[in-house]
């Protein structure tokens, strides 16, 4: 199967960036990421832009405090909860927009870049925000069903409302769902029930229209997310390369179907960037891809159904060192692009 898109190894974010200026984040992803530029969440500039808090904005009962979200049910709360299911039955994404006061960097985005082959946008994942978001007496809100299946829907239709905004920009949208929580999948600590993750990721990958991605900046069992209906797998090749290597059979099967592997190749550790070159992280990519080669996979087809990213968010860098990782990134692809 041919496919579905030869992004050739382009590069892209992940999403966070450490500015509290919109228009300066803006500013830096449009110079270095032209192709695919997306809108920069800005989690230093305010709690609510965090992306556990970031697409909470509607959901019945949340209630936040400081960094921390939970739900309190009001006398409403079920009317509201059929509301959604009603709305996402409809495909109405009206009620589930994302303000500028949650998300100053999407609404810049929108106003300021220009247009582009295709744009991307992320949400935080059902698993993710469903670990995070808590009952009232402390419980996380992915143990409960009712919740979690209202949660899931909304979701959907938060990520339908973004991919409609940036359409304003493209017609080809990008939207990841950012999953760090799926690193606990198998943990003894933090219980993923597994059979729950591809139904409440169906859920939400049901309201893109667009290139789906799914993000994990971790380790985890990636036999589980490769089976899922994706078009781009998007990982942490930086520190975790040989995690996915394990799972060359399934990573085969993926790119036969037409998947494209994001690798988050720079670092977005300050020191560890700091280390590095283009140099030094072109034969780090190498050597990443070279261990599937091994599997039967053609390094071509690596490289013409791969993307490029930093390793995760680069919120927790310096202005001038996440001004540097977007820099190395986008040289980096030039060269294997020049070079494939």
């Amino acid at each position: 199967m041919p496919a579905k898109f030869e992004f050739g190894c382009l590069p892209t974010a992940i999403g966070s960036m450490p500015h509290i200026d919109p228009e300066e984040a803006c500013s830096l992803v449009m110079k270095y990421l032209p192709d695919i530029p997306a809108w920069p969440q800005l989690p230093n500039r305010s709690p609510k832009e965090r992306m556990y808090i970031q697409f909470s904005e509607g959901f019945p009962g949340v209630v936040i405090d400081g960094d921390k979200i939970r739900i309190e049910p009001g006398e409403d709360f079920a009317i509201r909860l059929e509301q959604i299911q009603a709305d996402c039955e409809e495909g109405d994404a009206s009620r589930y927009s994302v303000s500028a006061k949650y998300a100053a960097g999407l609404h810049t985005f929108l106003a300021k870049a220009k247009t582009a082959k295709v744009v991307k946008g992320q949400i935080t994942g059902p698993i993710t925000w469903g670990l995070t978001v808590t009952e009232r007496g402390g419980q996380a809100i992915l143990y409960d069903e009712t919740v979690v299946e209202a949660m899931a829907k909304f979701l959907k239709l938060k990520a339908l409302w973004q991919e409609n905004a940036l359409r304003q920009l493209s017609s080809s949208t990008i939207i990841f769902i950012d999953e760090p929580y799926l690193v606990s999948l198998g943990s003894v600590f933090v219980p993923v029930p597994e059979e729950k993750v591809p139904v409440l990721l169906g859920e939400v990958l049901r309201g893109i229209k667009g290139i789906k991605g799914l993000h994990c900046c971790g380790n985890t069992n990636w036999s589980v997310l490769l089976k899922i209906p994706i078009d781009i797998l998007s990982f942490d090749a930086y520190n975790y390369a040989d995690s996915l290597s394990t799972y060359a059979d399934e990573v085969k099967s993926f790119l036969a179907r037409g998947g494209t592997i994001a690798w988050g190749i720079v670092p977005n550790d300050e020191e560890a960037l700091a280390k590095e070159s283009l140099s030094s992280l072109y034969d780090r990519l190498g050597e990443a891809m070279a261990s599937f080669t091994r599997d039967g996979i053609s390094f071509k087809q690596i490289i013409s159904q791969g993307l490029l990213t930093p390793s995760c968010g680069l919120a927790t860098l310096s202005k001038e060192a996440a001004r540097q990782a977007l820099e190395l990134l986008a040289k980096l692809s030039d060269s294997v692009r020049k070079r494939w």
